[in-house]
């Protein structure tokens, strides 16, 4: 093989190292922008409807319309999550729309950590955590708790940040609304059964630590 040869060789291999990872991320952001601005438009009536609710309730607490944290996401960089102060029909977590759009949330990955929690991750977490957008759901979200040692919610967001892709995402996102709707059919929770109503979407006994 010749020198021209190699070094054409050299080059392909290099470039398709460098783009996989890019054209990933831009169709995951594709979808993000797509979808995300979608379901903002669709469900913009009903968070404007219950944010008037919310402030006309009666209440002596500040700030009884949005819920504001600091957060951490994309490459370690902090930034203000706003949610409605309520849970009902999930609007907490569809109110976090905007974000999307912003590009400071995905739809999928996992949940946003606070700065506390952040700096209680080891290097190697502390990496790939900084790697991805934090989600509004996730992969840990819907396969909550089967009973398997390889599903704890530190493990599947591990595993969503090294395998994730638009054909997970999109599964992971029709699980999300899948869940919620056999929920309501079947009826009332039994008490023990894991659910998905926690204010920041994460599983009871989540740890941020390796």
């Amino acid at each position: 093989m010749t020198a021209g040869r190699v070094t054409g060789a050299l080059t392909s291999a290099t470039a398709r190292r460098i783009t996989g990872p890019l054209s990933a991320m831009t169709a995951k952001r594709a979808l993000d922008l797509a979808l995300g601005s979608a379901l903002l438009l669709l469900t913009a009536p009903v968070l404007a409807l219950a944010a008037l609710a919310l402030a006309l309730r009666p209440s002596r607490t500040p700030g009884r319309v949005l819920k504001r944290e600091t957060r951490v996401g994309l490459g370690g960089h902090p930034f203000e999550l706003r949610s409605l102060r309520t849970r009902r029909l999930r609007l907490d977590l569809l109110s976090r729309l905007p974000h999307v759009v912003r590009g400071e949330l995905s739809l999928v990955g996992p949940p946003p950590l606070t700065p506390g929690e952040a700096a209680l991750l080891g290097a190697a977490a502390g990496h790939w955590r900084e790697s991805v957008r934090p989600g509004l759901t996730g992969l840990a979200q819907v396969r909550a708790r089967s009973g398997m040692p390889w599903d704890e919610p530190a493990l599947l967001d591990a595993h969503y940040a090294e395998h994730h892709g638009t054909g997970l995402d999109l599964a992971i996102l029709a699980q999300s609304v899948r869940i919620p709707l056999y929920a309501a059919l079947r009826g009332p929770r039994r008490p023990g059964k894991a659910h998905l109503s926690d204010t920041d979407h994460r599983l009871p006994g989540y740890s941020v630590a390796e």
